[in-house]
């Protein structure tokens, strides 16, 4: 069964989100602070972290800086006041997505349905590994390097670049990308691709790659644009 790590140090908030994900059929568990969030996730392994930002002993960001050292669970981090910088510190660092006080819980459910149905397309598809002149993107550890150097994408930064490039010269419009990849149930809009897409090229310049590159279509949406050379 899919089981839940809820950590907010507001236990009218955790009460609800539990009857919710419990109506789901989820298994929940449930940390009132950051450290023990830490400590919960060690424990149990679980399939879906929703994680308050601002927690006691340790706030949400330290807690997904932790578990992403060695994990790729789905993150979704809950903002008190839906500030930007929240939001791309926290997508930054990790998290698969945000949600902002005061929330729908049914929106919540919603999210992470919309993730796990992600994660379960990803894994049945047949091929996990994709290379494109000095560009190799492998799904099955979440990896991607340019000339055998590793970049340190997140996981929502990993699975952009490999919907563009597996679809070299394809146009996706903002929409497409939002609906193949947060989800058709997704309540965001089109200015979280356009950030993730931001950030995504800003690590992918660290090194070059002049025979492919991440296109603005003005009007339009993005594409990933490769030269006549395949590896």
């Amino acid at each position: 069964m899919t089981t839940i790590l809820i950590a907010d140090d507001n236990k009218q908030i955790t009460s609800i989100l539990e009857e919710y994900a419990k109506k789901e059929g989820f298994v929940t568990s449930v940390a009132y602070d950051g450290l023990a969030a830490l400590d919960l996730f060690q424990k149990i392994k679980p399939d879906v972290v929703l994680l308050d930002v601002m927690m006691p002993q340790m706030d949400g960001f330290e807690v997904c800086r932790e578990i992403r050292k060695d994990y790729s669970v789905p993150i979704i981090m809950i903002t008190a006041r839906g500030e930007d910088f929240e939001k791309i510190m926290g997508l930054d660092i990790g998290a698969d997505d945000y949600i902002d006080k005061p929330f729908s819980p049914g929106e919540v459910m919603a999210r992470v349905r919309a993730i796990l149905r992600r994660i379960s397309r990803t894994e049945d598809q047949p091929q996990q590994k994709f290379s494109y002149s000095n560009l190799i993107i492998n799904l099955d550890d979440y990896t991607a390097a340019i000339d055998d150097i590793n970049i340190p994408l997140t996981k929502k930064e990993i699975e952009l670049l490999w919907t563009l490039a597996t679809n070299k010269n394809k146009v996706f419009s903002r929409d497409n990308l939002l609906n193949s990849l947060w989800g058709y149930d997704y309540f965001g809009d089109s200015r979280t691709v356009d950030s993730h897409v931001k950030r995504l090229r800003a690590k992918l310049e660290a090194i070059p790659h002049e025979e492919w590159d991440i296109k603005t279509i003005w009007g339009v949406g993005y594409k990933f644009e490769g030269k006549n050379y395949e590896k």
